[in-house]
């Protein structure tokens, strides 16, 4: 295998609100808040949902790549439920391997209920479910020992059974990708965080707000002089500043593209880092990397979820 993923196994159920909502409900836009079983349910019954689909960061991201032509796999937890069996459907119809055998579990599947506001922008409430419960007894070694790279969600960053899960996939693989994944997760784990990028990881994916937060900078140039101390590979995408990626005293950068009729940007993220891992294990240039990962997001963010099929 090329890349294994691991993350939360989450299904995504997006639905369009207006800006009074998030207010009315304490919710902070472009964020990712994690709720209970009884207040995901509350804040779906006033909705109408748009679209029902498997998602989860990392799975996003690999979904992108096997469309890329990439042989891939996925680890996550989902219960042998009929989300869970969705979940598993939508990865295996994408030629992702499935590298989890799902058991009856008194927890459901998790589930993230995806707000789009009318500026395209979006927050996140997650149940994680049994999602939340990934330990390393459910990470297969052979298929993270044969895969040529890992890539890790800082999402799935957790105290207890998920952070086993975590340590032990990093500790056994070849190579080692992450996102930071949330501004509110880098600052939650930012000890942590801090010290993954700079003494396990071989790649690091984050936005701009995720990097000043994690090396607590004011400006962005603070950012490029931590990139080059690093000496590993660290990729910043900027919205309509485009991306850059740093490595050494190399600091390369890719516009944006212009004139896109956004629509939805969930998953952003995720294909970037999808068309940029392409590039990655395919040799192409670190410059090609960028753009392939800019084309990627740009299509993505043109249409409404996180997967381009």
């Amino acid at each position: 295998m090329k890349v294994l993923g691991i993350g939360n196994a989450i299904v995504d159920v997006i639905c369009k609100v207006e800006e009074s909502f998030l207010s009315e409900n304490n919710l902070t836009k472009s964020t990712m808040k994690l709720v209970d079983e009884t207040e995901f349910k509350k804040l779906l019954s006033n909705l109408n949902i748009e679209e029902t689909i498997a998602g989860g960061s990392v799975a996003n991201s690999i979904v992108g790549l096997s469309q890329l032509g990439n042989p891939v796999s996925f680890i996550g937890k989902v219960n042998n439920d009929e989300l869970g069996n969705k979940y598993e459907k939508s990865l295996t119809n994408e030629k992702v391997k499935y590298c989890y055998q799902k058991k009856k579990e008194s927890i459901p599947t998790g589930t993230c209920l995806i707000l789009i506001t009318p500026d395209s922008e979006r927050t996140m409430c997650t149940f994680l479910g049994i999602a939340g419960k990934i330990s390393d007894k459910d990470i297969d070694e052979n298929a993270v020992k044969n895969s040529e790279l890992i890539f890790l969600e800082g999402y799935l960053w957790d105290e207890g059974e998920p952070k086993t899960a975590f340590n032990k996939a990093i500790n056994i693989s070849k190579k080692k990708a992450m996102s930071l994944s949330d501004q509110f997760c880098v600052e939650r784990h930012k000890k942590s965080f801090f010290d993954l990028v700079n003494n396990k990881l071989d790649i690091t994916f984050a936005n701009e707000q995720e990097i000043l937060s994690l090396i607590n900078a004011k400006s962005f140039d603070e950012v490029i002089s931590f990139g080059k101390q690093l000496g590993k590979l660290l990729v910043i995408t900027r919205g309509e500043k485009g991306s850059i990626a740093i490595q050494k005293n190399e600091v390369v950068e890719c516009d944006s593209q212009k004139d896109l009729k956004i629509v939805d940007l969930t998953g952003a993220g995720d294909l970037f880092a999808a068309g940029f891992l392409h590039g990655h294990i395919n040799n192409l240039s670190i410059k090609e990397s960028l753009e392939k990962g800019t084309e990627m997001s740009s299509k993505i963010i043109q249409k409404i979820g996180a997967r381009l099929n």
